[in-house]
């Protein structure tokens, strides 16, 4: 179980991957593919209908696709990263990059 009030201090790209800083003390390591690939935007994603059916999206990667130009902390709930292809309208919450970061090896 993630507690509620675990939250990132740093993120840093090392290479291929996000390194994070804990609250907790514990270091983590996400693969840049892993992250964009499990962006929770609606575009890549999808979003329920009426019906509360949820119909993935297709979607497709270039160039700079999974480089990271940049990311924030959006107040104290959530990650936004940057990516070099200009997509920007993911929000990971805390709990969900910490989920990422557990299933590294998934």
């Amino acid at each position: 179980m993630i507690p509620s009030s675990l939250h990132p201090l740093r993120a840093e790209v090392i290479g291929q991957e996000l390194a994070l800083v804990w609250s907790d003390g514990q270091e983590s390591f996400i693969a840049l593919e892993k992250l964009r690939r499990a962006c929770p935007c609606a575009a890549c994603g999808g979003e329920p209908d009426v019906m509360g059916n949820i119909e993935r999206p297709h979607v497709s990667y270039g160039p700079g696709s999974f480089e990271l130009r940049g990311s924030r902390f959006i107040g104290g709930y959530a990650f936004q990263p940057t990516w070099n292809d200009g997509h920007d309208t993911g929000l990971y919450t805390f709990r969900q990059l910490r989920a990422l970061a557990e299933n590294a090896t998934a």
